[in-house]
């Protein structure tokens, strides 16, 4: 049985993808500094084939008013065991933030990396992919 299963919860608004963040304008936030806005979850998306070998998949989005503009964040997660998921690269978390330094220098993609996943980390995506991956068995 070989089906692809493209679920997504909740919806996405369409111009709403993970690659669409780096078209919104950029945000820039001091590293190491209170976030500047409360990150929502906007949604997440599923792949899953069907194949036992091939466990689920896919990205989550989240996003956030700030004062300067909106601010978005999105990775990809693998589901590593039932009920655990986990980052798929954390060096990949694709955003419209850029982070800038003690000195006002804007940091490079490696450093970047260190905060968004610490942002990450404060999130609680891994209860929203659950969810929607509940919601994809039902």
């Amino acid at each position: 049985m070989s089906h692809a299963l493209h679920h997504i919860a909740p919806p996405l608004p369409p111009a709403v993808t993970p690659w669409a963040l780096r078209a919104w304008p950029p945000i820039l936030w001091q590293a190491r500094t209170e976030v500047p806005a409360r990150f929502k979850h906007i949604g997440t998306r599923i792949i899953f084939s069907g194949d036992p070998l091939y466990p689920p998949a896919g990205q989550t989005i989240w996003a956030a008013r700030a004062d300067n503009g909106e601010a978005g964040m999105a990775w990809d997660w693998v589901q590593i065991a039932a009920g655990v998921v986990a980052i798929a690269d954390p060096m990949s978390v694709v955003s419209n933030l850029r982070l800038v330094g003690g000195e006002g220098e804007v940091l490079t993609a490696r450093q970047s990396a260190l905060f968004l996943n610490e942002l990450v980390h404060t999130l609680p995506w891994q209860t929203e992919v659950q969810r929607a991956l509940q919601r994809c068995d039902d």
